[in-house]
């Protein structure tokens, strides 16, 4: 059987595992595709299909809803495969070295497929399979991705690709490193607030890159080469953090980046390129030093598991009053969270790739504040005022990572949710239920968090935008309906043409 997704003009086929090593269409190492030729052509070995649990196609334009039927209690197990906040940037790690690098447990989710084709566009010839060695969930979730980089890729990461995907900023450093030249456009992204790319800028101007911008596009470029500076960020940032290391593993000297991120997904990197060949100590501390080396070499590299995709079933459980244990994520990336899932009166028993959570009573309000790792994800925040939203008593939820996350507040409002905002602050008021009615996903995590919400909820919440879900969730549906929920895909009837 044959499927596509259509990523808008991008198309992604599914094949057999072993139907060949480089899909028909697909640019041979060297030769970069461009423009429309390239989206056409792009046919990928991705089994299984990307995106929707029910099957069919999704877009960024997709007109599909989610329908879940409150009052189902989650029982069972989830299992959770690679974390897209890896997968992304070790895909972008390749373009280091010439040559086959080979990443497995990469999530089947849509943002994955973006990713995919920004390299096909550099000139690497991309496949996804699965892969004969893991069966069970994980098989279904999951899988392999190859990646053969050319001697030369190309230079020019396309605005149509980087408008959908924030992430494929990430090509910036590591071409940057290589060819001492790269033109990126300025990237998309969820509409969470505002992501500026200054830290990135200075960074690597800090590393000798010269750095300028027009018609929409950041240009770079380092004709002698980079060179190893010391560098101090202003916060923390993930994606500069990333950016920097990157540019840095092939600079001349030795590079420090003081007030560094420490997330899981910068080890995870850290530890690829490790693997690569790199020179760098203290991942997963606040000071990265960095020893440049003259080059680097191809590897196969495991993805760790998404602790944001688990910490969701996390919240999940709770507010449903569930039992569900959670497979493929360590519990240690998620000790704030789950301690707050304690604190709100759950039970929470860990082992080292998996945990269970059990909530047995309603639950009790307790107050969230979002920081850097290793404080409380931003990302699990419409999680957290889930939670908060049918817990007993009233939470005080701060946002300090991105000024727009409340967006998701008015859609939890709809649901009949008691939330107050002021600038970064929310006051949350539980109610015992909350009552179904149409919404609307803002982003990844805003879309999974209002269709838990709806298993809280008295009738039908029907959920819109799904497609964003779709970016960062591995079959969603089918995952919800193995832990006991009513729910369904569906597509919105088109309105009728005023003009007839």
């Amino acid at each position: 059987m044959t499927h596509s997704l259509r990523i808008s003009d991008l198309t992604v086929t599914d094949r057999p595992a072993g139907a060949g090593t480089v899909p028909p269409g697909t640019a041979a190492p060297g030769s970069a595709p461009s423009g429309a030729a390239a989206c056409s052509d792009a046919a990928s070995a991705w089994p299984g299909g990307v995106g929707p649990g029910d099957g069919g196609a999704a877009s960024v334009n997709d007109v599909s809803v989610i329908r879940v039927r409150g009052g189902a209690r989650l029982c069972g197990t989830v299992h959770v495969v690679g974390a897209k906040n890896s997968a992304l940037k070790l895909m972008a790690a390749a373009l280091l070295a010439p040559g086959r690098t080979v990443i497995t447990n990469v999530p089947r989710i849509t943002d994955i497929a973006i990713m995919g084709e920004v390299l096909r566009r550099l000139g690497c010839a991309v496949r996804f399979e699965i892969d004969p060695a893991v069966d069970g969930p994980a098989a279904e979730h999951s899988r392999t991705v190859t990646i053969d980089v050319p001697e030369q890729p190309g230079t020019e990461a396309d605005y149509d690709l980087v408008r959908r995907l924030r992430a494929s900023i990430c090509v910036l450093g590591p071409l940057l490193a290589r060819l001492g030249y790269v033109r990126v456009a300025h990237p998309g992204g969820d509409a969470i607030g505002s992501r500026g790319l200054d830290m990135h800028v200075a960074g690597l101007n800090r590393l000798g890159a010269e750095i300028s911008g027009e018609h929409g596009f950041v240009i770079a470029s380092a004709p002698a080469g980079l060179r190893g500076a010391d560098i101090v960020l202003e916060f923390p940032s993930v994606g500069a953090t990333e950016n920097l290391v990157m540019a840095a593993v092939l600079a001349r000297g030795v590079t420090t980046i003081d007030n560094a991120a420490r997330e899981p997904e910068i080890v995870d990197i850290c530890t690829m390129l490790t693997e690569m060949g790199a020179r760098i100590i203290g991942a997963g501390t606040s000071t990265l030093t960095i020893e440049g080396v003259r080059e680097l070499r191809p590897v196969r590299h495991a993805t760790v598991g998404d602790r944001i995709v688990a910490g969701t079933w996390a919240f999940a459980a709770a507010m449903t009053r569930g039992d569900v244990t959670v497979t493929g994520a360590s519990p240690a990336f998620l000790e704030i969270a789950l301690d707050k899932v304690v604190s709100a009166g759950g039970l929470v028993e860990t082992r080292p790739d998996a945990f269970r959570v059990r909530m047995d009573r309603r639950p009790t309000a307790v107050d969230v504040v979002t920081l850097p790792y290793p404080g409380f994800a931003t990302d699990l925040l419409p999680m957290a005022i889930g939670l908060a939203s049918v817990s007993e008593g009233a939470s005080l939820v701060t946002e300090n990572i991105f000024d727009g996350r409340f967006m998701f507040a008015n859609e939890m409002a709809r649901l009949g949710a008691d939330i107050k905002t002021d600038g970064h602050h929310a006051v949350v008021r539980g109610r015992d239920r909350l009552s179904g009615a149409p919404v609307r996903a803002t982003d990844i995590r805003a879309g999974a968090g209002l269709v838990i919400a709806g298993l809280c909820a008295d009738g039908v919440t029907e959920v819109s935008h799904v497609h964003h879900i779709d970016r960062g969730y591995p079959d969603f549906v089918a995952d919800l309906r193995a832990l006991g929920v009513e729910v369904e895909r569906g597509r919105v009837p088109e309105e009728p043409d005023p003009t007839l």
